[in-house]
């Protein structure tokens, strides 16, 4: 059943080509389907538009599909178009004519919005969850290799001491700002677009801020022309922010695959963590943070493969941004992969603490000996001098204490301000809002 058949039936070839994977992506959407419907119909009831006693039948079916749903049970039969057809099928199958009226000022391009949306900002609530868990965990080896020394690198040249309690901790940092951004995009997602219908509103008195309590949304998108504008928008913004994310992630693997190599020997997996050569019996290969690396470097590719789709479009639905839906719904699936396994891995990782005990690496104190000469009154360009001499003539023999006090450094890592400033981030959220109207609209007992 299509909700626009009208008696014609559409040529199989061009059936297949236009539905394409959408059936496939609505799965992922079911459920925030029926939770958007059931916002939908009791705002019909409070206009008049559904009978008291309808609504109760219909909460309680939409109620036992969402079960179906989160059963893995729940199946888009071949006649169906699509998630919305399903749902609207299985409640007049039911229910008779009461659900035949479920679609009353509303559009299939309000509703696939909608769903979006409602997917958009659980999958966030998730992927914050596991960038949290990352987070923490760098935060802890920081803490616990602040005084583990190791050379910091300019143009891949050794430039100045660095400590791994340093290193772990600007990844943690990182993790901020893309949380930061990620909140921004949240923000973008949480407002609620039921009600623009097909982007020109309704005849029917629709209490749009109903619909956006009970279904939790910050706010709704006023204006019905750019409600639907959002559609493409807000996939591209929060494409942005799951780049973001996903950068971090990808230059924190390439530092481990460096790292790793013999040449450097700063960090090692255990062996059950690598893999092996079939020629080569004795390399033990990071593949796991290569692919890491990799599959972060396609999610970074996401805003751009957005941004083509939707970069010519003018307001106003087009069929174009059914395509959004196949590269931006599993984007989440892959990144929540890459934070997980790389939790995994960071935590059986192994620190090499010893390594500037290597005479090599006696130069990376240069800068160092150049501000102990200028404390005693040396002038810096005269310090910089004797020490650039004392390297080229082989006699540079430096003093390798380090006492780095400033904010920041090796010695004052700050990482209680940076946990402060990342758990007000994830304060802001405020995800408690969702679940407390989710909960309400699976839960409550509506009476005729």
């Amino acid at each position: 059943m299509k909700l626009w058949d009208k008696g014609t039936e559409i040529n199989a070839l061009i059936e297949a080509f236009t539905i394409g994977r959408d059936t496939e992506m609505d799965y992922f959407l079911a459920e925030f389907d029926v939770i958007g419907s059931l916002a939908h119909i009791q705002m019909l009831e409070s206009i008049g538009l559904l009978s008291a006693q309808e609504l109760k039948v219909i909460s309680k079916e939409l109620r036992e599909i969402y079960k179906i749903i989160k059963s893995g049970k729940f199946i888009i039969e071949a006649g169906s178009e699509d998630v919305h057809s399903q749902i609207e099928l299985m409640l007049t199958r039911r229910l008779g004519d009461a659900g035949k009226k479920i679609h009353s000022g509303r559009s299939r391009n309000d509703q696939v919005l909608l769903d979006l949306k409602l997917f958009t900002r659980a999958e966030i609530k998730t992927v914050t969850g596991l960038v949290y868990d990352l987070f923490d965990l760098l935060m802890v080896q920081s803490e616990r290799y602040e005084k583990a020394l190791m050379p910091g690198y300019t143009h891949l040249q050794v430039a100045m001491p660095s400590s791994f309690g340093l290193w772990f901790g600007a990844y943690a940092e990182s993790l901020t700002d893309d949380l930061l951004l990620l909140q921004t995009a949240y923000r973008i997602a949480d407002q609620n677009p039921l009600g623009s219908a097909a982007g020109y509103g309704s005849s029917f008195p629709l209490n749009r801020q109903l619909t956006t309590d009970l279904l939790g949304f910050e706010s709704m998108s006023y204006n019905v022309i750019y409600a639907q504008m959002g559609r493409g928008k807000v996939e591209k913004t929060v494409a942005f922010a799951l780049a973001s994310v996903a950068a971090t992630l990808s230059r924190l693997a390439y530092d481990v695959c460096l790292f790793m190599s013999q040449n450097f020997n700063f960090v090692s997996l255990p062996d059950e963590l690598t893999t092996g050569s079939s020629i080569m019996p004795h390399k033990k290969n990071p593949d796991v943070f290569e692919l890491l690396r990799s599959h972060c470097n396609r999610i970074q590719s996401l805003p751009n493969q957005i941004l083509l789709i939707t970069n010519n479009l003018p307001s106003g639905y087009f069929r174009d941004l059914q395509l959004i839906k196949e590269i931006f719904v599993p984007s989440f699936a892959e990144l929540r992969s890459c934070l997980s396994i790389a939790c995994f891995a960071i935590s059986n990782m192994k620190v090499n603490d010893k390594i500037l005990d290597d005479t090599r690496y006696e130069n990376i104190y240069s800068v160092e000996e150049v501000n102990r000469l200028v404390i005693q009154g040396v002038p810096f360009r005269e310090a910089y001098r004797q020490v650039g001499e004392s390297i080229r003539k082989n006699d540079f023999h430096p003093d390798k204490t380090i006492n780095h006090t400033h904010a920041g450094s090796i010695g004052n890592l700050c990482l209680a301000q940076i946990r402060e400033r990342m758990d007000g981030i994830i304060r802001r959220f405020n995800f408690q809002r969702v679940e407390t109207a989710f909960n309400q609209l699976l839960s409550q007992d509506i009476q005729p």
